[in-house]
């Protein structure tokens, strides 16, 4: 059976696996992994991530709703200047 699979397997042709991997986090985490790359660097993990932690990063939005009250008071003075318009006249069907 050995005979057979080195038969059909390709060598050198499969990438080097690192079973020590060490991943490094931008919080400063540190751990082990396996991959085929002998560092790994990733913006998040376990220790820093808002879903783990139980804490949540917010994202800056302030002036939204100020935003969006002047638009509003804005359209009602444009509605309010706005001219009053005749109804058109229609044609009587003969």
């Amino acid at each position: 059976m050995s005979i057979l699979f080195n038969f059909f397997m390709k060598s050198d042709i499969h990438p080097k696996y690192y079973s020590k991997a060490k991943v490094v986090c931008a919080c400063g985490n540190t751990f082990t992994t396996g991959s085929t790359a002998e560092v790994l660097h990733t913006e998040i993990c376990s220790q820093c991530h808002p879903f783990y932690t139980g804490t949540q990063k917010l994202v800056d939005t302030t002036g939204t709703v100020d935003r969006y009250k002047k638009r509003t008071q804005q359209a009602a003075s444009m509605k309010a200047r706005a001219k009053v318009k005749k109804p058109r006249k229609t044609r009587a069907k003969p």
